[in-house]
């Protein structure tokens, strides 16, 4: 009976710390608690200081957990299996999970710094009125080049890029939505065009284009760049900025006859419990101090034009990644476009791919 006891006894011990246990593991992947945000955002996209700062301000803990895509962030919040709080799309996958009803509308009244932020960046297409979202960081695709090879003002245009002493020189993004994008601009068309036969030309532009070309990568686009393997580059401002971090012989410029201007934002998902440490999360990111400091960990350009006052002031002037008025106004942001248009994107651009070799 001792014996039966005692093992009972165990059980229950082994259960409870089952049951602690669980709970502790729930709260690490941000599943409970009442004093937590579950931030889902993307790898290295916000000062960890600036976390600990905030829980120190706060008392609230931030569970943080990142993701490579908008596509995987979109499918694990409409499955439902995740408790975010909040996370941060790009522009087009906004106007997608409003669309799919997947965003919560952002109590304005609640939000404190709203003022703080650029015209520009506000009441974009994807989100009028700023009903859902929060500009977080803002950029451009455009062309890197290096003054080893090129000679600075030598390219400036998007059909710069055609020209025949370029031959086997270029580095391509892989990224089906902003290489045919710059052919079309180069066409003077939409970058959100749905238009077969004018896709078709731009794929056929980009087609020209091929001999040009050295590479089509992703992410090792920064290395070659760093160790001067490749004169000329297409990639966003994010990345080009690290690369000028890592080689003085690199620039950046943004073709004056338009390009893309991309939005990553804050939003609520319908997945949201913890409303306090929401607003609260969002206020502290809208201070000047904090937006700037976050700003210069990233690299990345802030729409928070009172934190942009007070970053040093060779970054706040660089029009690299600051562009000018006129530049500005001839950038377009991806629309949401239909599966079948997306579809027809990526086919062209494989076909592209498949061409070039």
């Amino acid at each position: 009976m001792k014996r039966l006891i005692s093992l009972t006894v165990g059980i229950l011990v082994v259960v409870l710390g089952l049951a602690i246990w669980s709970q502790q593991l729930q709260q690490s992947q941000g599943a409970t608690g009442d004093k937590v945000l579950n931030l889902a955002n993307w790898g290295d996209y916000i000062d960890p200081s600036l976390v600990k700062k905030f829980e120190k301000q706060s008392g609230y803990h931030v569970n943080l957990e990142t993701f490579d895509s908008n596509e995987a962030m979109f499918t694990k919040i409409q499955q439902g299996g995740t408790s975010y709080d909040l996370t941060v799309p790009s522009e087009y996958m906004i106007e997608k999970m409003r669309k799919a009803n997947l965003l919560v509308p952002l109590d304005h009244s609640k939000l404190t710094g709203l003022n703080n932020y650029g015209a520009r960046y506000m009441n974009q297409p994807f989100d009028p009125g700023n009903k859902y979202s929060i500009p977080y960081f803002w950029g451009t695709l455009g062309i890197v080049y290096n003054d080893k090879f090129i000679k600075p003002g030598e390219v400036k245009h998007w059909d710069d890029l055609w020209h025949t002493k370029y031959r086997d020189q270029i580095m391509l993004i892989d990224s089906a939505r902003d290489i045919l994008g710059f052919s079309l601009v180069s066409l003077g068309k939409s970058m959100n065009t749905t238009d077969a036969p004018t896709l078709q030309a731009a794929k056929g532009k980009l087609d020209q284009l091929a001999p040009n070309v050295k590479a089509i990568v992703a992410d090792e686009i920064k290395m070659y760049m760093i160790e001067n393997e490749a004169p000329l580059a297409v990639d966003w401002s994010g990345e080009a900025s690290e690369m000028l971090a890592g080689n003085s012989h690199l620039h950046y410029v943004v073709p004056s006859e338009g390009s893309n201007l991309w939005f990553d934002s804050l939003v609520i998902p319908k997945t949201a419990k913890h409303y306090k440490a929401i607003y609260a999360f969002l206020n502290f990111m809208s201070q000047p101090k904090n937006a700037a400091q976050n700003a210069e960990y990233v690299g990345y350009a802030t729409p928070n034009n009172k934190a942009k006052a007070l970053l040093p002031k060779a970054v706040r002037n660089d029009r690299q990644f600051y562009p000018d008025a006129q530049t500005m106004s001839h950038l377009q942001t991806y629309e949401d476009l239909s599966p079948k248009t997306v579809g027809l994107y990526n086919d062209l651009f494989l076909e592209f791919k498949m061409y070039r070799k």
